[in-house]
Formats: structure tokens, sequence, C-alpha cells
């Protein structure tokens, strides 16, 4: 697959990033209604908090993670993925804004973490079952906990006010359906 063009994400206004020099991130469609999310992370890896083992599940969040968020072109409902560099996942499926509910299950994601020198990267592969079909917003998201336990809250856009993922502005990116 041919990788598109990487997006920089931007760090939240309100707590500027002094350890990460910047988060790029790819997404693409693959044929088959799949869909391949490629991260990087550069930086002064030694000033944050990376995980490197099990996490509660429920609160990958809460520490160093990449987030994707899923919602059909059109739709209200979304589907939230976490990815730990602990190689943990997790997700979270949503009706509408921050109404959570039940999630079936689904394939599990393909993820190839890679740490060297000053750079996290991070390679989700997901199976087309793990995500609507027809066109997609995506909102491209990532957490970073400093040394010190503050966060950073990285995004391709942010609305106004306090960090928020979950806001609709924040589905930036637009993909189209498949292409068979």
């Amino acid at each position: 697959m041919n990788l598109p063009p990487f997006h920089a994400l931007v760090c939240h206004p309100d707590a500027p990033d002094a350890c990460v020099r910047g988060i790029r991130v790819a997404a693409a469609r693959d044929a088959d209604g799949g869909l391949s999310v490629h991260y990087r992370l550069e930086g002064a890896l030694d000033a944050l908090r990376i995980p490197a083992g099990e996490l509660p599940v429920e609160r990958l969040w809460a520490h160093t993670c990449f987030e994707l968020f899923v919602l059909a072109e059109g739709g209200e409902a979304y589907r939230e993925f976490n990815f730990s560099p602990g190689g943990q996942w997790m997700r979270f499926d949503f009706s509408g804004y921050r109404a959570r509910i039940d999630s079936p299950a689904m394939p599990t994601p393909g993820l190839d973490w890679q740490r060297s020198g000053d750079a996290l990267t991070l390679v989700a592969t997901l199976p087309a079952p793990a995500l609507p079909a027809g066109a997609l917003r995506l909102g491209l998201t990532a957490v970073v906990e400093h040394a010190d336990g503050s966060h950073r809250y990285w995004a391709l856009g942010h609305p106004p006010g306090k960090p928020d993922f979950h806001h609709r502005d924040g589905f930036a990116l637009a993909l189209p359906a498949p292409t068979p």
C-alpha cells in the first residue's frame, strides 16, 4: 500500500509540549475496507512516560497512547480506539457525543510498535469488520504523559476550550469509501 501524506498533529494551545518535536499521522483505506494508520512521535522520549507493560485497558487514554476516532460520514455513532506502547489496545463505542454504548466483539487490530532513538512509531491495521462501511471521518489524536505526570493533548485540530477529542470538529480527516 502506498501511504498518503503524513498529517501533522498540533498540541493543544493550553499546554505546549517542550518534550515532543512533533507527531505525524498517515491513514489509508485498504481495498477490502480495512484501515492502516501510521503514527510517528519524535522528541525527548526519556522525558516521557511510555508504558512498557500492562495497564488497565479501560484507562489507556490516561497515559501516553495514540488514539483513533472513527465516524461513518454523515452518521452520529462513532468508535474510539486507544493504542498503548505497552502493546495493549481498547475500543469504545458511542451512539453520539460521549454517549457510550456496549461494544460488540470485533477482530483484534494489528499493532506494530517501534522505538528507535528519538522516535516512537506505530502502524495500526484495523480489519474491515472493525469499521463502518463507506466513507469515514477520522479523529487522529495522541495523549502524551510527561515524566512529571502532566499530560499534553495532540490532534489534527482542537475545538475551542479544553481538550476534547470527542468533539465533532476533531473528526478532521475525510477518507472515501474503499474502491475494489
